[in-house]
């Protein structure tokens, strides 16, 4: 074993093509032939880093040939800190030979802070990381010194090298983007779901398995960071289950996920609004399959709010897990979004709702967004989710039915345009199932407009309302449980996107 100190002085900084970065002085082993009768080699390296360290520090390690298995495990130090003060939080993971350019190909793996120690090989590795050969050239060990401390941040790092002849290399297998669906139809799913393969604590087959408890057809993966996952869901979809890839971006300055990309695709994080990157890779997203979803806006937690705008959204998570506080600023926001698209005449960003689930008890499927679609298709879901067809329902016990209709017949469902004259006669109704002691309410761009008697125990009813396309430009419906505390409205039970009105 070696031990290495790097310290303050042995760093160097560099720009990575979008925000500055550190890296430290790299650490070698020696040829295989010298470590042969060994079978492996360990370095340790001590260091620390101050308060004001740049996002991403690199620790450059030298891989020699015929290297098996590298293997990584990290220690840092958690010191007090006074109240309303950030402590010390280091996340970690691994680029390859390849170098650690922004959109490369050198990605190998990331486990934030959910682990304390990785490997990688030809045949396997640790949940979170890309199996693969560990090939000879200069491997990178990736720091995210998330907070820090007053005091700094102190860590220690080993990385130990096993040599010998490579497994034989996996051949990912992906799920299908097909699911025997049932035609049009209205088809729920749970787009934003962590497993063990970053921060969560649940298998792939134990959320599956909660997916179809919860009555969804389809749901999306969405790891931290990492495309891991995405060769372990093959065995748990099935014809009453689409399994949709994906990522959650999980940048500095919020969280994006990318909905139902092509297999094996990595979507870099490395960079803040300030960098004026996010356009590039909201771009790769959808070039790759997928679309773009802000995810908890105005979530609370350090780095989770959404800074980069809404310009490249494809939809917004305006609902995240257990209804909160954040979720009713976010359908605040998102309600203004669409009176900024009728004031200006442009295209509208629909919403949707997830669970976030990571471990027990957190409820997959709570909430829900159902859309309708063609069929239980990765396209056609995506299709439907665009186009706004859809709403948000806090469990699979809660059905909507939501349309506007003109005097002459005509008709608009969920997310679509019903084309009448400014002063024509419109009737709103909602129809209601699952949702005991709840309140309806019509939201337009001018607010809250009517308010239904609260529902039946039994949780169905219909409401309707007449209005014209000169007094609301929109019409959406929301379903409220009793409130907590009056004034206040109650929680969400379900919410639609909107219908518009007018030519």
């Amino acid at each position: 074993m070696c031990e290495d100190d790097h310290g303050i002085a042995r760093r160097a900084l560099f720009v990575t093509g979008a925000a500055a970065a550190l890296t430290l002085g790299s650490v070698s082993f020696p040829s295989e032939a010298a470590d042969a009768a060994a079978g492996h080699e360990t370095r340790t390296v001590r260091g620390t880093l101050p308060t004001g360290s740049p996002d991403f520090v690199y620790l450059p390690v030298e891989v020699p040939d015929g290297v098996r298995e590298i293997k990584v495990a990290y220690t840092y130090e958690k010191p007090s800190v006074p109240a309303g003060t950030a402590g010390n939080a280091l996340d970690i993971g691994i680029f390859d030979q390849r170098g650690t350019e922004l959109g490369g190909k050198g990605f190998r793996g990331w486990s934030g802070g959910a682990r304390t120690e990785f490997f990688i090989r030809a045949d396997d590795a640790t949940p979170g990381y890309i199996p693969g050969p560990v090939r000879e050239g200069t491997w990178y060990i990736a720091l995210g010194p998330y907070t820090v401390a007053p005091q700094g941040l102190p860590y220690e790092i080993t990385i130990t090298l096993t040599y010998g002849e490579p497994g034989a290399a996996v051949k990912p297998k992906y799920p299908p983007t097909r699911a025997k669906g049932r035609g049009r139809a209205w088809y729920r799913g749970d787009c934003h779901l962590h497993s063990w393969y970053s921060d969560g604590r649940r298998t792939p087959a134990e959320i599956a398995a909660l997916a179809r408890e919860a009555g969804l057809d389809f749901i999306n993966t969405s790891e931290h960071n990492t495309h891991a996952a995405h060769a372990h869901w093959a065995d748990e979809a099935g014809d009453d289950l689409l399994v949709l890839l994906g990522e959650e971006v999980t940048t500095r300055n919020g969280h994006v996920v990318a909905l139902g990309t092509d297999p094996g695709t990595f979507i870099d994080w490395r960079y803040r609004a300030r960098d004026n990157r996010f356009g590039k890779y909201a771009r790769e997203i959808r070039r790759s399959g997928g679309l773009v979803v802000p995810a908890h806006p105005h979530a609370t937690c350090i780095g989770c709010n959404w800074k980069f705008g809404f310009g490249e959204a494809d939809v917004v998570e305006v609902w995240n897990g257990p209804y909160g506080p954040d979720d009713e600023v976010s359908l605040a926001d998102w309600d203004g979004m669409l009176v900024a698209s009728v004031r200006e005449g442009r295209g509208w960003i629909p919403a949707m709702g997830n669970s976030d689930a990571h471990r027990h008890p957190d409820p997959v499927g709570t909430p829900q967004t159902v859309v309708l679609a063609d069929d239980l298709t990765r396209e056609s879901i995506q299709e439907g989710l665009k186009a706004g067809r859809s709403y948000i329902a806090e469990s699979k016990s809660v059905s909507l039915d939501f349309t506007a209709y003109g005097p002459k017949g005509e008709h608009a469902g969920i997310g679509g345009r019903l084309k009448v004259d400014r002063d024509d006669p419109v009737t709103v109704r909602l129809e209601v199932t699952g949702a005991p002691r709840c309140t309806a309410r019509f939201v337009t761009d001018q607010g809250v407009l009517h308010t239904s008697p609260v529902l039946p125990v039994s949780g169905s009813g219909t409401v309707e309302w007449r209005t014209t396309a000169q007094y609301a430009a929109y019409v959406r419906a929301e379903l409220r449980h009793e409130a907590a505390v009056a004034p206040l409205p109650g929680a969400l039970a379900a919410f639609t996107n909107p219908i518009f009105l007018g030519r």
